[in-house]
């Protein structure tokens, strides 16, 4: 309990820290409804339900990222006790936006190139985090040919979030054995070192 209240704490701590013109796109939200809907039952999606009242939700619309946060608080408290933990719930939630994402046509283009190369890799996390939100900065930096890191400026998920999403959009472009490793810079600020086979 006490590791979903730190959880819970964060994410208060982030919300707090968005502006009125920070948005993000209506897929992660939808996504999340879908993992609490795969991974719980009735009651925890009508809870979940009710964070986003009866608005109903469209992928590519731009939403409040606080209504985002509010939501992915919702979902991690209902699905922790049964899924392991706050912080492996994060990294479930953040792959089942990935693979929303992935599943998209801005994804479907970017896996239909099947390459691996550090450009393409580097391309498509850039143009991912682009498509899908209005706010923060991304840097990339490559430290071996299979080897890289990532650094996210103003970014309003948890590292967990950042590290499933990673590891499902690297192995959707190819990558096998695909490894994140998220650090904290800042209160908005993360790094994460990826590699592959």
């Amino acid at each position: 309990m006490g590791m979903q209240s730190d959880w819970e704490r964060t994410l208060e701590q982030l919300m707090a820290l968005a502006t009125s013109g920070d948005t993000a796109r209506g897929l992660f939200l939808n996504r999340t409804l879908e993992a609490v809907r795969s991974l719980g039952d009735e009651a925890a999606m009508a809870r979940c339900q009710a964070v986003l009242g009866q608005q109903r939700l469209m992928d590519f619309v731009n939403y409040p990222v606080t209504l985002l946060i509010r939501l992915t608080m919702a979902a991690v408290r209902e699905l922790s006790a049964r899924h392991g933990g706050a912080e492996q719930v994060l990294r479930m939630l953040g792959q089942k936006a990935a693979v929303g994402l992935m599943s998209s046509a801005v994804g479907s283009a970017m896996c239909s190139q099947s390459d691996t190369s550090t450009d393409h890799i580097a391309s498509s996390l850039q143009a991912i985090y682009k498509v899908t939100s209005n706010y923060g900065e991304r840097a990339m930096e490559w430290l071996e040919p299979r080897h890289g890191r990532l650094v996210m400026r103003r970014s309003f998920l948890p590292m967990p979030y950042h590290e499933g999403a990673m590891v499902e959009v690297l192995e959707r472009l190819g990558a096998r054995n695909v490894r994140v490793r998220g650090g904290v810079l800042g209160p908005l600020d993360s790094e994460y070192d990826f590699s592959w086979e």
